[in-house]
């Protein structure tokens, strides 16, 4: 393995890079990514994306006049649970999210939205499919001079509403979606990789009588109601998403996860910093 003390010295050198993964902070995204970009290279940047839309604009639009593949690293979107659950969605009315982790001092360049919430807002828009029509948004910082804690209710043009809560000063580790639709409540856990869906038989519960509904089955779950959770294929989130950036690089194909969904997810992140600095000033804690 050759190592180079600086970019400069490694575009200097002449080295053939056909792809890289891109993991300097995220105020240099744009920077090092743009030439990065224009020097041939595919790449795979952390997320977020880029610090603003207007760096995030920049580094789409030098990779699509180099005809180059630029993947942002929404990991979670490549937890075998997530992809699992995506063909499971049917108009979604409402999500629960929470992301709670201990504190590090890993990351204190942005905030928790951009460092953990990211991840969250990126998978509710691709699973609500929906513009976002209102969004309400609390956020404290605790031990860092950025917000640590935050709380997001989002309300979509479909009515759908999502509920968000992400922490890094929290004394466990919680990763967990919980989303209802029409006869059906399913729950997601990021960490173990598995889900529970609970669903309603409508017919079964109409003919329901107030003794039958007394009665609980096997599994705790009143008639009508059936419990089922779903076999997930195995797989490391980080090996699958560097798969699959390497198959879209050889196949010239969109990435599973696109340049422009991750500009879609910093966008609504920055609305979010918005409404909680004007929430801030509202309650006296600017």
């Amino acid at each position: 393995m050759r190592v180079f003390p600086s970019v400069d010295a490694l575009l200097a050198s002449g080295e053939r890079i056909d792809l890289a993964s891109l993991a300097v902070p995220t105020s240099l995204h744009a920077e090092v990514g743009v030439r990065l970009l224009n020097a041939g290279w595919n790449l795979l940047v952390e997320k977020p994306l880029a610090a603003s839309l207007t760096e995030a604009d920049a580094l789409i639009a030098a990779a699509r006049d180099k005809g180059l593949v630029l993947q942002p690293g929404h990991l979670e979107r490549f937890n075998p649970a997530v992809m699992a659950v995506e063909p499971m969605v049917r108009s979604p009315r409402f999500f629960e999210v929470h992301r709670l982790s201990v504190f590090s001092p890993r990351a204190l360049d942005v905030d928790v939205v951009l460092d953990l919430m990211i991840h969250d807002l990126d998978i509710v828009l691709r699973l609500a499919e929906s513009p976002v029509r209102e969004l309400r948004a609390v956020g404290i910082p605790i031990l860092s001079r950025k917000v640590d804690i935050a709380n997001v209710r989002l309300e979509f043009e479909s009515g759908c509403v999502a509920n968000l809560t992400a922490s890094r000063v929290s004394t466990e580790r919680v990763r967990k979606l919980r989303f209802f639709q029409l006869s059906e409540y399913i729950s997601l856990d990021y960490a173990r990789r598995d889900l529970l869906r609970i669903g309603l038989n409508p017919a079964a519960a109409a003919n329901l009588s107030a003794m039958d509904a007394a009665k609980l089955d096997a599994a705790n779950l009143p008639p009508g109601l059936h419990l089922e959770k779903p076999v997930i294929a195995a797989g490391e989130p980080l090996r699958l998403e560097i798969e699959s950036f390497i198959a879209a690089v050889r196949n010239g194909t969109r990435p599973h996860v696109s340049a422009e969904e991750g500009r879609a997810a910093l966008a609504l992140a920055l609305e979010i910093h918005r409404t909680m600095a004007e929430h801030a000033v509202r309650a006296g804690l600017a």
